[in-house]
């Protein structure tokens, strides 16, 4: 193929994509605010990519934009689920490509911000996800444990690295798709994905200011009404910030040591999505906002 035809073929499969920018990160890096910046300066809208903020009531402890932030730059993918619905990665495809189609052909700048890695990667990348375990299967998966489900998938040999062990839905998915990994294409085209990166230290820092302004805001007893409404069983009550208050509540657990553990858990899902994102080689990383406002002006 000479260089003109590969540079035809080139432009006509970025065509086939409306316009996307992704920013990723660990969490409490600055990129909600880095894409909210560039969301401003390009007209953009903003493609929630957090696996918990897809959770309605759960307000404070998934750190969800406000009602005022909400309404001066439009958010997508908030509050669509309740706490005690299923919802996968592939459910969060399917809407999140529907979602850059709809603002893109209102003229606007889909911008795609989070940190859960498979659902950035699966509409970046295309994924193809296997299908969903028969209903018999599903059912009985869901009344194991996690230690019964990590016993299943040792005997039949799954592979486990990158998996969050104490997550019950993705060990079930391994178990239905015994070990299959989703397929996935190359990087979509017209896409420029940028990842916000800060210091150790200061990632420290700012996880602890978080925790704190999460208290401050309430969150005690945001969870004691969702864990009074749902119950701690249903997976969205499995998430940091939610799951460190059961032996608070039964009085097994002081406060102060609960939010040491949100911190402490905090830092360890951050570690996770740094090693997540390292290997996606199409990042671009930035610094700063206007590090990231520059990359975007480029890219637009």
């Amino acid at each position: 193929m000479d260089e003109i035809t590969q540079s035809a073929d080139s432009r006509m499969q970025t065509s086939r994509f409306p316009s996307l920018i992704a920013i990723v990160g660990q969490t409490a890096s600055g990129k909600s605010a880095v894409a909210a910046e560039v969301a401003r300066q390009f007209s953009g809208e903003i493609i929630n990519a957090d696996s918990w903020q897809i959770y309605k009531h759960m307000d404070v402890g998934t750190a969800k934009p406000s009602q005022r932030e909400r309404e001066e730059i439009p958010h997508h993918l908030i509050d669509i689920v309740e706490p005690d619905a299923e919802f996968t990665a592939a459910v969060y495809k399917r809407m999140a490509t529907e979602a850059i189609e709809d603002i893109a052909s209102r003229g606007k700048l889909p911008i795609m911000v989070g940190g859960t890695g498979l659902y950035i990667d699966g509409v970046l990348f295309d994924y193809s996800f296997a299908p969903q375990g028969y209903p018999g299967q599903r059912e009985a998966l869901r009344e194991k444990s996690i230690p019964e489900l990590l016993e299943l998938i040792q005997q039949r040999g799954i592979d486990l690295s990158g998996i969050d062990t104490r997550n019950k839905r993705r060990l079930m998915r391994l178990l239905e798709t015994n070990g299959v990994k989703p397929e996935r294409a190359d990087l979509r085209g017209n896409t420029l994905v940028l990842g916000v990166t800060t210091s150790r230290n200061q990632l420290r820092e700012n996880i602890e200011k978080r925790t704190e302004a999460m208290f401050r805001a309430g969150l005690k007893h945001e969870v004691r009404e969702l864990a009074e409404r749902y119950g701690w069983q249903v997976e969205a009550m499995k998430g940091i910030g939610y799951r460190e208050f059961k032996p608070y509540f039964e009085g097994e657990q002081s406060l102060a040591e609960t939010k040491r553990q949100i911190t402490k858990n905090t830092l360890e899902l951050a570690k996770k999505q740094r090693t997540w994102f390292k290997r996606n080689r199409h990042i671009q990383w930035v610094e700063s906002v206007e590090e990231a406002k520059e990359s975007a002006r480029q890219f637009v």
